[in-house]
Order: structure tokens, then sequence, then C-alpha cells
């Protein structure tokens, strides 16, 4: 029997998690934990109790969950096209599927509201929260600021700069708070160094610990994250997820285990978040760089789960996913005695789900091909020919199991970007 933390610490699941996003565009390097630090500053500038500074760091982390593209992660370095509030809209409503940070959605949902002389206090006839007009300043500052080089400087043009659109984009008030600071040249060095975050109060970064079921509850949002990049890729991860609990189940892993199983498949592709969609989506053959840039993603999955204490067996279930039990798989070339149970069944569920799922250049295969494949695998010494039969000798509780979980995942897909258009044309 395993032995496993029952608890894992929000702080750093929330570090794992902003680095992944913004593995999606490296020009935006570090742009969630800037906009963490920055808003606790201002916040702490403001007053606010420790409770409030947390909560606003802690939005911080994940202001811009909702922007799920390399496009609209660029758009974001430029000036505020008001549709841009797309993506915060979609933030929000992928936190508030989360009941860690149902409470803390509506203030991601404004975060790119202007102040609009004082009517940004209400949107649509609900209040705006002050932390959203935080965030607001808070992020466009970090894009003004950018890289460490030559840092004061900036930081003592920048005033100026905000100082223009006060009262149109921003509180009037939180450019003042914004202007104390600015006169504090370490506020700029620590913001701009490859670590803000560790510069902030341990009663601020202290947030707690999650249950086991809570963790689950946060990586099926963050599996949307994932998939909802692509239409052909919004089934992917849940279909991953549910085929490897059930073939742990059946393998005889422990309730508990099954569970870890399936947060394991739900992060198991969160390296894939640093591919861009062009190669992702590729309907021919990919060329060899392509295909070496598509092999970089297990390593990322494993670095960005690595950092959070009691993680270590479902992160070795989730990036070992490509390892092959002859020592031919990527990135880490394990061989059979390295690779525990979990892994092999992951490996075994996520070609399964792949090879079933359609995509944009091929359809699914079915049961009788399904068989082939793997027969193929295991006689080349590839896959665990143990997980291999139970998936074999129940295949059509796993094909009925996978296309259930990916109707589901593509009504998921669909209804969230129906709302996403029309809160977009609200906007």
């Amino acid at each position: 029997m395993l032995k496993y933390s029952k608890k894992y610490k929000l702080y750093q699941i929330l570090l794992g998690i902003s680095d992944a996003v913004d593995l999606i565009s490296p020009e935006l390097n570090s742009h969630h934990h800037k906009v963490a630090y920055l808003s606790y500053r201002i916040a702490s500038e403001l007053g606010l109790s420790v409770q409030e500074c947390r909560t606003v760091m802690t939005q911080g982390l994940v202001h811009d969950i909702g922007a799920l593209s390399v496009d609209e992660r660029l758009s974001l370095l430029e000036e505020e096209p008001i549709t841009v509030n797309s993506h915060a809209f979609r933030g929000a409503k992928l936190l508030s599927k989360c009941s860690t940070f149902a409470g803390m959605a509506e203030a991601i949902r404004y975060h790119h509201l202007p102040w609009d002389y004082g009517r940004g206090r209400e949107f649509g006839g609900n209040p705006v929260p002050l932390n959203s007009h935080i965030l607001h300043l808070a992020d466009r500052v970090s894009v003004y600021i950018g890289s460490p080089i030559n840092v004061i400087s900036r930081s003592s043009k920048m005033i100026d700069y905000f100082y223009k659109s006060a009262n149109s984009l921003y509180s009037p008030m939180l450019i003042e708070v914004l202007a104390e600071l600015a006169k504090k040249e370490y506020i700029w060095l620590e913001m701009t160094d490859k670590s803000p975050m560790n510069f902030l109060p341990q009663e601020v970064v202290d947030l707690g610990e999650l249950s086991l079921d809570e963790v689950l509850e946060l990586a099926k949002v963050i599996s949307h994250v994932i998939d909802f990049r692509s239409r052909f890729t919004a089934t992917h991860s849940v279909g991953v997820a549910r085929v490897a609990e059930k073939l742990a189940e059946l393998s005889g892993m422990s309730g508990e285990e099954c569970k870890m199983m399936l947060i394991a498949g739900y992060f198991h592709d969160l390296g894939k978040l640093a591919i861009k969609n062009s190669i992702l989506e590729k309907p021919g053959k990919l060329t060899a760089s392509e295909y070496n840039v598509i092999r970089e993603h297990t390593f990322y999955t494993y670095k960005l789960l690595s950092g959070i204490d009691g993680f270590a067996t479902i992160n070795q279930w989730a990036s070992f996913h490509h390892e092959k039990l002859n020592g031919k798989g990527y990135p880490f070339h394990l061989t059979a005695d390295q690779i525990p149970l979990g892994s092999r069944i992951m490996t075994v569920a996520d070609i399964f789900t792949a090879v079933t799922e359609h995509r944009p250049y091929r359809s699914g295969v079915d049961r009788e091909q399904v068989k082939s494949i793997f027969r193929v695998l295991v006689e080349a010494g590839e896959v665990c020919g143990v997980v291999v039969d139970t998936l074999i000798n129940n295949i059509d509780l796993f094909v009925d199991l996978c296309h259930k979980s990916q109707q589901e995942a593509v009504a998921d897909y669909e209804s969230f970007f129906e709302d996403d258009k029309l809160n977009a044309n609200a906007v």
C-alpha cells in the first residue's frame, strides 16, 4: 500500500499552475507571479488586512487562467482592446467551478474593466470588487515594467505614464498608492526578480492545505485549461483520466490511489501548454523539429509538479506516460524496473484514448484495431502486457467509458465557449 500525504499545500499547487499558464507565452514569463506580488504590495499599502492581502495575491496567481491560446496571451502585451475581457470572463467561469476559488471568481471576471470615472465600480448592475481594479493596475504595471534591465530608470518614469490614465482606466486612489510604491526601489527589484514571490511574508503565502478530493476538483478545472485550447483536444485529458482510473481499479489499487490516478490523468498533459496549437493541430506528419518540441511536454509536466510536497507519486504517474519498458521512451529513457505500475497504466490509457478519439487528420480506430495496435506495442517491449490484458479483456467497458467521457467533455466545451461569446458580446 502506498504511503502519501493526505494534505497538499495550495500555494505550491498554484505556483505550478501559474507557471504552466505562463508557458503558453514565454514573452509573459513570470507574469502571474509579478501581478500577484504587486497586487499584494498595493493591497498592503492600502492598509488591507492580511486575509484581504492574501486573497488578492491568490487572485493574481491565476488571474489570466482564461487566456487559453498563444495569440490571446500575446494580446495581453498590447493596450487593452475591450474584447480582451473575454479571457477574464472565461477565467472566472473556470474558477467558479472549483470550491477553492468560487468566492474569488468575481474579481477575476472584471480585472480588465476600466475605472471609467467611477462607473467601473459596477458592471451590469453588479458591484465590481476593489480587487478587480487592483489586479487591473498590477497587470498593466507588470507589462509596462517588463524585464529587470534598467528597471529603476523605467519605474521612475512609470508613474507619469499611469497618471495620464488616472480616472479613465484606473482608480485615482490606486494611482496614488502606486505613486508611493514607485518611490521604493526595492519593490521593482523584487518584482522583476526571477522569483518575486519569495519576497512576500510567510503569513501571506500560507494559503493552507487541500484534501485529495479538493485537489481532484482543482485538477479537473486545470484539465479544461489544457484541453480547451482546441476543439480537437477538448476531450483528451478527461478520457485519459477516466480510463486510467478504471484501469487502476481493475488492477487492484485502493480507492485513494484511484483518485490519485484520476488527478494524474487530468494533469498528464500539463506541459502541453508550452506547445503551440499549430503543432498540436497539424493535420499532416510532424517534422523532426516539431516532434522534438512535442517531446518536451512530459518534462515540463514533471518540472511543474515537482514543487508540490506529497505529489511525487502523482507526478511520476502523470509525467512518465511516454516512457517505454525497453528504455526507448522520453524524456528520461527509463527502463522497466524504473517505471511504476501507475505510469504503465497511464501510458496505456493515453494510447487507448488517443487512438480511439477522432482527430482533424484521422478517425478513431475500432476495437479490433485497438487490439492489434497494443499487440504490436507489447511485442516490441514498449508497454506493459499485464495492463494491456486488463484493457483488452474489458474492451467494451473501456470503449463505452471513453466515449461517454468524451461526449460529456464535448458538451462542456461547447457550452463553455457559447457562454464565452455571449459574455464577450455583452462587454
